[in-house]
């Protein structure tokens, strides 16, 4: 039974997240419909990263299993006429057959993460949904100053949803970058395997140093605290971005 890998891209905005969920429209069960109308075959995707209602990706991969050995430029092509057909927002960018012991979450040694803040005042309109407005001044260096306190192997308890279920709250965060391109000031994130929320929540604490609210200390004091109640704001959804898988 053939293993197809796929890269996709997807804007997150009319999706309940990636994974599958009863009465709601996933980016999952899109591309699993997508698949079945070329291929008679109900199929399971397995995916890198379970991203949240209204999270963009630019890089998601997948895995899934057909019984019959498709040509992979077949699959992409297939897939994508029917995505397209239906309307949805969602692409596959590559498709190629893989080893049967690929999979798309565990066999994943990096994930890279864009967090995107347009800081200006007027309100957006090409990026509205695609990124996180801020009107208040922002000093990135200082932003990126307090992120360098975060990069290293941590427990990141206070930066971790309630609801997440990862088994630790301690990870190794291997980049956390804040940079600024004009008007876009951008925040990118690199680890192995991130906490739920958990960039979402650098994002929220860092534009909080960024308008001089907080100091690169008291990100150290809240992330020593292991306290989900002393994070700053939980950036919305809609700025961040899944950016590559690495294998």
């Amino acid at each position: 039974m053939p293993r197809f890998r796929i890269d996709i891209e997807y804007d997150g905005g009319p999706y309940f997240g990636w994974q599958r969920q009863a009465g709601h429209h996933s980016v999952q069960a899109a591309l699993e419909t997508a698949i079945a109308a070329f291929s008679g075959e109900e199929v399971t995707l397995f995916g890198a990263g379970r991203t949240d209602t209204g999270v963009h990706a630019l890089g998601q991969v997948a895995h899934f299993d057909l019984s019959r050995d498709w040509p992979a430029r077949t699959v992409q092509n297939a897939v994508n006429a029917r995505l397209a057909m239906a309307d949805e927002t969602v692409a596959v960018l590559a498709a190629a057959e893989v080893p049967a012991g690929f999979d798309a979450r565990f066999s994943a040694k990096g994930r890279h993460y864009l967090y995107r803040i347009h800081n200006r005042r007027p309100p957006l309109t090409v990026n509205r949904n695609h990124a996180w407005h801020v009107s208040a001044p922002l000093d990135a260096e200082a932003m990126h100053a307090a992120a360098q306190r975060l990069v290293g192997t941590h427990d990141f308890t206070t930066f971790r949803a309630a609801q997440c279920q990862a088994k630790s709250p301690i990870k190794t965060l291997d980049r956390l970058e804040v940079t600024r391109d004009g008007e876009m000031v951008e925040i990118r994130a690199s680890a192995r395997s991130f906490l739920h929320n958990q960039v979402r929540s650098f994002a929220g604490t860092l534009k909080r140093v960024g308008e001089g609210g907080w100091s690169a200390d008291d990100v150290t004091a809240a992330l020593e605290a292991r306290d989900r109640k002393v994070c700053g704001p939980v950036a919305p959804p809609h700025g961040l971005y899944l950016v590559r898988v690495d294998y």
